[in-house]
């Protein structure tokens, strides 16, 4: 099996699972399983380009690959013109029902093809850039008479921002603000209307007053900002935004009436974005068939379960991707071999060609599998750390050090996430040779 990335990518992918996270990048290589959605998803996003907006469930137990397959489909998002951001829902940080957090944590994780993350400085300046150009390929004025050109971009600028205005005139005047602020050099302004504008609070009020805004970020104007920051990135040359809420399940464990508040509001969003209101978005977010189907969580509100209902039969690969819900069926055996056989090809090493062939993938496969009880879908996150940590590593480093005489597989607490480690104490507690 040959990998065709970048040697780059390969360091970052193998440095990514040798500490036992998500790489960020080179996902397409990794994924496994995942061929059966790519068709409605990139479907999904061919709408969103045009101006729709899509919703998306991703339902799957804890190890079934969550994180990685909304990962996977951000990159891909991205390689098709889109920027992406990921956002961790949770009690405290960022409450769903708070949508001004929600807002504010899209802002700091936005990211593009070509800026990590926050990529909203970046896209503000493009936005900028891009009305300027169409200013001049236009003809009406020549460059070199900047007061014309000036005066040229704010018609324009007043034009694009005509929707955006009506509905919030804050984030129009705020732009305007910025752009004056960058235009003038005055840095300090600029990177205040700016840190506003992503709904950052206690933004200084020199900065505010030179724009003409007042106050911080509110719930009910957060929505009205997600639309104008999608205006801006339509107009800076991007075709739309995937935002993921990952980790929604954690609504179960937060108190009834914060619970009731999130569910609600994310009805509202889903109503939100049936309705087409926010053009170019695709909200995709992550639960457990728990909070699925559970009474703590989307069932707890009907109209929402309503909303998100999705018959499942016995037989996974009947499932419809164009369900508003995808279920990711997991990991089997024979699916984590075939991992082991990609980071073995992105690793790139003759002698870890040579000393870990299939067998011994099928082997480790098999013994991090039972050191976990048996449940294969926890196994993929740990069984790729020991792979490449324990196995791979020391294969390349040491040329008389054989994994079949000299490893022995063990699971250290410390290194396990909770679910890991309760599905470590469901198995006997030996030491697994292999």
């Amino acid at each position: 099996m040959t990998v065709d990335i970048s040697a780059r990518r390969r360091r970052d992918i193998i440095d990514a699972l040798r500490r036992g996270v998500v790489p960020n990048n080179g996902l397409d290589a990794l994924a496994v399983g995942l061929d059966r959605f790519t068709a409605a998803l990139d479907d999904d996003l061919d709408r969103v380009a045009v101006g729709s907006s899509v919703f998306k469930a991703v339902r799957g137990e804890y190890g079934a690959g969550k994180t990685f397959f909304t990962r996977w489909l951000a990159e891909r998002a991205k390689r098709r013109g889109f920027a992406a951001a990921e956002v961790q829902i949770s009690e405290l940080e960022t409450p769903l029902h708070r949508m001004e957090t929600v807002y504010r944590r899209l802002v700091e994780h936005l990211s593009t093809e070509q800026f990590a993350p926050s990529a909203f400085r970046p896209v503000l300046d493009g936005w900028i850039f891009a009305l300027e150009e169409d200013v001049l390929a236009s003809g009406a004025v020549a460059e070199d008479d900047a007061d014309a050109l000036d005066r040229a971009v704010n018609d324009l600028l007043e034009r694009r921002l005509g929707d955006i205005s009506r509905s919030t005139p804050g984030f129009a005047a705020a732009l305007r603000g910025y752009r004056t602020a960058t235009a003038a050099g005055d840095h300090a302004t600029a990177d205040g209307l700016a840190a506003w504008l992503g709904g950052q609070p206690h933004v200084a009020a020199s900065a505010r007053r030179a724009a003409g805004v007042k106050g911080d970020l509110d719930h009910y104007a957060a929505l009205s900002f997600l639309r104008g920051l999608l205006t801006v990135l339509r107009d800076s040359g991007h075709h739309g935004l995937l935002l993921v809420l990952d980790e929604v399940e954690t609504l179960q464990r937060v108190r009834s009436d914060a619970r009731d508040k999130a569910l609600n509001s994310l009805r509202q969003l889903i109503d939100e974005v049936h309705a087409d209101r926010f053009p170019g978005l695709m909200v995709v977010i992550t639960g457990t068939p728990a909070f699925f189907d559970g009474p703590q969580g989307v069932q707890r509100l009907a109209p929402l379960a309503q909303r998100l209902a999705t018959d499942f039969g016995p037989e996974p690969r009947w499932d419809n991707p164009r369900a508003t819900q995808l279920r990711l069926p997991g990991f089997t055996t024979d699916a984590l071999v075939d991992l082991g056989r990609r980071v073995r090809a992105i690793y790139a090493s003759t002698a870890v060609d040579a000393r870990v062939d299939d067998e011994y993938l099928a082997m480790l496969a098999r013994a991090v599998t039972g050191a976990l009880g048996g449940q294969v879908g926890v196994a993929p996150r740990i069984y790729l750390k020991k792979l490449v940590a324990d196995v791979l590593d020391r294969v390349d480093q040491f040329t008389d050090w054989d994994p079949r005489q000299h490893y022995q597989l063990t699971l250290r607490t410390d290194e396990l996430t909770d679910v890991e480690r309760n599905a470590a104490a469901s198995a006997d507690d030996i030491e697994l040779p292999i």
